[in-house]
């Protein structure tokens, strides 16, 4: 009796080939290539912040030290968001070109940076004086509110100030009510950036090599898209406003006539 005949395997299974077209490899490297140089970035630019960090476990048994390094996070986070911002055109930028806007950046970031560092400092001193007591109880809902509103509101004013630095050339009194007013419409957007922001630096504080090599380059790339989320709200309010002024003008107008 015949059998039918089976069809012989071969002996080595066959390999699997990753079959990825030259524009998605192209696409990766471009987004490991960013990722890379906003690490070397926020390493370089904020080495004496990192160095203290690594020598001293409890920073906030020195706050005016630590505070006074926390200022060069200003214009660390400008540079980066500009360079992200300069990788909308040139998805390779070179890494001179972030600290090139390190430098032409570094004093209109600090100079928007220090008032909300300051309004931590004092909302974060209140706190520690006022903890235990009743008074301290019935505020810290409002000064942990304050802390974290200026946190992302600085963060915000950086992104705006890295947008365009030709169209807003000097920091003012509006652009940080602009920043502040961002955080407090779009306030989930501003919550995921602080999350964001405090897992990295969770992540770096446990494994500061690997973390520095991948982790702040990923996450600043999505706080610079929310920020740049947010900061589009505020100029289409600001749009609708001017156009409801205008309007207003030319009813008055034609009502004297």
């Amino acid at each position: 009796m015949s059998t039918p005949s089976t069809p012989s395997t071969p002996a080595t299974g066959r390999r699997l080939r990753l079959n990825v077209g030259h524009d998605s490899w192209d696409l990766i490297w471009s987004h490991v290539h960013r990722v890379l140089v906003v690490n070397l970035g926020v390493a370089v630019t904020s080495l004496p912040l990192l160095l203290a960090l690594a020598a001293e476990h409890q920073p906030w048994r020195y706050p005016v030290f630590f505070g006074l390094l926390s200022l060069g996070a200003g214009p660390s986070l400008a540079a980066v968001f500009a360079y992200l911002r300069r990788t909308a055109d040139d998805e390779r930028a070179p890494v001179a070109d972030l600290f090139r806007g390190y430098r032409r950046l570094f004093t209109r970031a600090l100079l928007g940076w220090t008032p909300f560092v300051l309004l931590i400092a004092v909302a974060a001193t209140d706190l520690a004086a006022l903890w235990g007591s009743a008074l301290g109880s019935a505020l810290a809902p409002l000064l942990t509110v304050v802390i974290l509103l200026a946190l992302s509101s600085g963060v915000v004013a950086m992104a705006g100030l890295a947008e365009d630095p030709a169209e807003n050339p000097t920091v003012s009194r509006h652009t940080l009510l602009a920043a502040c007013y961002a955080s407090v419409r779009r306030w989930p957007l501003a919550l995921l950036n602080l999350g964001l922001l405090g897992v990295s630096l969770a992540l770096v504080n446990q494994a500061p090599l690997l973390g520095l090599a991948v982790v702040p380059g990923c996450a600043l790339f999505v706080v610079w898209g929310d920020c740049g989320a947010m900061l589009e709200s505020v100029r289409c309010g600001n749009s609708c406003l001017h156009l409801v002024s205008d309007l207003s003008r030319r009813l008055r107008k034609s009502e004297l006539r």
